[in-house]
């Protein structure tokens, strides 16, 4: 029995995809999650197999970002991207970024559970209504990030974790209940987050993380 976490901001969707994956055999949804830095933490929890995620989850992380981490981090945990992004950047930036699927929310069922399947024998699986160019594959497998600051790669596993909820106004004592840390730690890893970005003010860091992709308002 493979345990599934399915990340998407719509209850609905998750309900439906919830409904779905559990009249397979193979697979049981053992939790849901609404955002990038929830999926992160749940994640983290640990007995998940395989993540289906959407890739925009305002406000918060963007769900690029969330799979790189998450691949990075925990790189046995099977990523499928089901996402209402078509556009070519945004497949080749998250297969680049570690998700081994990539389905369309426009393709049927069938295609979902196909993918899920593949990804339970291991095999990676990218949606037959997409199109993979050799230019693509080569950006797909291209070493490095996509990411080009090399301020935001120096940052901590827990810092990323705090910027986006620094950026959508959290306060010191909300991020550490979040994150189930100190006011004084929260405080410590905001002062780092601005030297290693070289950032003045919140407003700044929300500037940059828009511009990078770093977040979805």
């Amino acid at each position: 029995m493979y345990k599934v976490l399915i990340a998407d901001d719509h209850a609905v969707v998750r309900f439906g995809l919830s409904t779905l994956v559990n009249k397979q055999p193979e697979f049981e949804v053992v939790d849901e999650a609404a955002n990038g830095t929830d999926t992160y933490l749940r994640v983290e929890q640990g007995d998940i197999d395989i993540l289906i995620m959407d890739l925009s989850m305002p406000p918060g992380e963007s769900g690029l970002i969330t799979t790189k981490r998450i691949h990075d981090n925990f790189p046995k945990v099977r990523i499928l991207i089901l996402s209402m992004h078509e556009e070519q950047e945004y497949i080749n930036q998250a297969l680049h970024n570690g998700a081994m699927s990539y389905v369309l929310k426009s393709s049927s069922d069938d295609e979902l559970l196909h993918a899920l399947h593949e990804l339970m024998n291991g095999q990676e699986y990218v949606d037959q209504n997409i199109k993979l160019t050799t230019d693509d594959l080569a950006e797909i497998n291209q070493d490095g990030t996509n990411v080009k600051l090399e301020g935001y790669k120096g940052l901590s596993k827990r810092e990323s974790e705090v910027l986006p909820l620094i950026t959508l106004g959290y306060s010191n004592k909300e991020i550490a209940s979040e994150l189930f840390i100190s006011t004084k730690t929260v405080e410590a890893h905001k002062a780092n987050i601005m030297a290693k970005l070289h950032l003045k003010n919140r407003a700044e860091l929300i500037r940059y993380a828009i511009h990078n992709k770093l977040i979805d308002l």
